[in-house]
């Protein structure tokens, strides 16, 4: 399939319009046409190689709802106009400990992502969803419930997953104390879907004034994280802390609020914590520090399913292809509330 996107060739690059090859449609494949995509943290950090191993030219996006064009001969589960969604993965080696325990995003072999990777059939270079179409093994393919605004759905498909999964590991439900570390992509969606789940839920920010849309978004109370008396207030208090920050921080002041047998689990961050991570306080109320990523196949589904029952989605800020790297640069400034979404449409615009 020759397809039209938008690519970028070198880690200082715009990103501008590219053609290139989607592999040919296999038997268990889903071909879609991509409606809308969303932009994600990691997709300026993978354009701009700060993480290492991106191969150019890169198409990013692995946020993407659309409708079924096609399906391959063995695909029972989608029929043409379906709407679907893909998240961060198209692949995995379904056979691993992980996988068996539908947990592909930890696959023994590495899940093939959606894009910046290489087939594990063809070893063809996946291309991501800011592009009009794309194919993808129907395992790996999601149902979008009815209802669901389909802009608002597509962050679902990685913020609204790196989120969930968490609470649900966690068993989080009636009764749990959850905080939320940051009030971002990510974070917002943590709001929004603790307080669903039936959480009593807390925002912690670091910059006063976002009391009114914390609580708009699912929030009981909100701490300012620099507020010392208001740290401490609140000792002792937390089942689960979800740290939704991308950039290196000090966690040690958030360790103290975890109740006994409490988790902190880093969702936003890669990398080395700084300061040191003191082991005191966990080591004297049984408290933890965990990460997570994204979450598996199935789980992506439970959640698009909650969201549908509940009428969740992402809040959006809809652009146009032609305006991708003025929101990349918006983006590093948290210049949007809270998630940007491209209307794929504005591709026919090229």
């Amino acid at each position: 399939m020759n397809i039209l996107g938008y690519a970028t060739h070198a880690p200082t690059d715009d990103l501008g319009p590219f053609r290139f090859e989607r592999r040919d449609q296999r038997s268990n494949d889903v071909v879609i046409d991509i409606l809308y995509c969303g932009v994600c943290h990691s997709d300026i950090h993978n354009a701009r190689n700060d993480w290492g191993g991106a191969v150019y030219p890169m198409v990013p996006g692995h946020e993407i709802i659309g409708r079924v064009a096609s399906v391959g001969a063995n695909v029972t589960r989608f029929k043409v106009g379906d709407k679907v969604g893909v998240g961060c993965m198209v692949d995995s080696c379904q056979h691993c400990a992980a996988c068996q325990k539908n947990l592909e995003q930890y696959c023994a072999e590495g899940s093939t992502f959606t894009y910046n990777a290489i087939d594990r059939h063809d070893h063809m270079p996946t291309y991501g969803g800011y592009s009009e179409r794309t194919v993808v093994s129907d395992k790996f393919v999601l149902k979008v419930p009815d209802g669901l605004d389909l802009a608002g759905a597509a962050p679902l498909l990685c913020a609204g997953i790196t989120t969930w999964s968490p609470l649900r590991h966690w068993k989080v439900g009636k009764g749990s104390k959850v905080a939320v570390v940051g009030l971002g992509g990510l974070g917002h969606m943590g709001l929004k879907l603790a307080n669903a789940l039936g959480a009593e839920v807390t925002l912690f920010t670091r910059s006063p004034g976002k009391e009114q849309d914390a609580r708009r978004l699912g929030a009981h109370h909100v701490v300012l994280s620099t507020d010392a008396a208001q740290m401490h207030a609140i000792n002792g208090r937390f089942d689960l802390i979800i740290d939704t920050v991308p950039y290196i921080h000090d966690i040690n002041p958030y360790i103290p609020t975890l109740s006994i047998e409490g988790t902190l689990v880093l969702v936003g961050y890669l990398g080395g914590l700084e300061p040191t991570l003191n082991t005191a306080p966990m080591i004297l109320g049984r408290k933890s520090v965990a990460g997570s990523l994204i979450g598996g196949i199935a789980e992506t589904q439970e959640m698009l399913d909650f969201c549908g029952q509940h009428g969740i989605t992402s809040e959006i800020e809809l652009i146009k292809i032609q305006d991708i790297n003025v929101a990349y640069e918006r983006m590093l400034k948290s210049d949007v509330k809270y998630r940007f979404v491209i209307d794929m449409a504005s591709l026919s615009d090229e």
